[in-house]
């Protein structure tokens, strides 16, 4: 093997070893002398802290989650007991006035207005009825309490609804109980 002679300005001293078998100074993969475990341990200690510093604050994000959630529904009704308490203020009104009234029909239009008050206000926060009797028998919206014989025009229909289905926000939160025709 032929060794081929490099040209070194004289005021520049370069003592590169290439065979990492030999003792030297300096070596072609490290030219510049550093010391490459304390660069590695620099670096892993940095990515370390990284990491710490990063689950610190993925752990702090979960609790703060966490207790976000749990005052959200200890106060998820709060709105709508709100809006309630007029009708309940109304019902206490009403109690009132059956003890004192003996007037039938002035009790009766009274009590008829709380009711109407409680589904209106029921309604501005989202809930409607669900319109059931005469219409086509349909599981995912009516649970079937029984069956009756009827006509051939009402077969496969609901006839008597027993409990109302309810619809919060278009969403089905209470399934119709209801007597299907047979």
């Amino acid at each position: 093997m032929e060794e081929k002679e490099i040209m070194i300005p004289e005021n520049e001293e370069i003592n590169i070893n290439a065979d990492a078998d030999v003792p030297g100074i300096t070596h072609l993969s490290n030219p510049d002398g550093e010391d490459i475990t304390q660069k590695l341990a620099a670096e892993i200690s940095e990515q370390k802290d990284k990491y710490l510093r990063l689950f610190a604050e993925f752990d702090n994000f979960k609790r703060r989650t966490a207790k976000e959630k749990n005052e959200l529904s200890l106060t998820a009704g709060k709105d709508v007991i709100i809006s309630l308490l007029e009708v309940m203020d109304d019902c206490d009104r009403a109690e009132k006035q059956l003890k004192e009234i003996d007037d039938i029909a002035v009790q009766k239009e009274g009590i008829i207005l709380v009711f109407n008050k409680l589904r209106n206000t029921l309604q501005a926060r989202g809930l409607t009825a669900m319109e059931s009797i005469a219409t086509e028998f349909e599981v995912e919206k009516h649970e079937a309490i029984t069956e009756m014989e009827v006509s051939d025009k009402m077969k496969g229909k609901v006839v008597d609804e027993i409990e109302k289905g309810y619809y919060l926000n278009n969403k089905i939160i209470r399934f119709a109980k209801v007597v299907v025709g047979k």
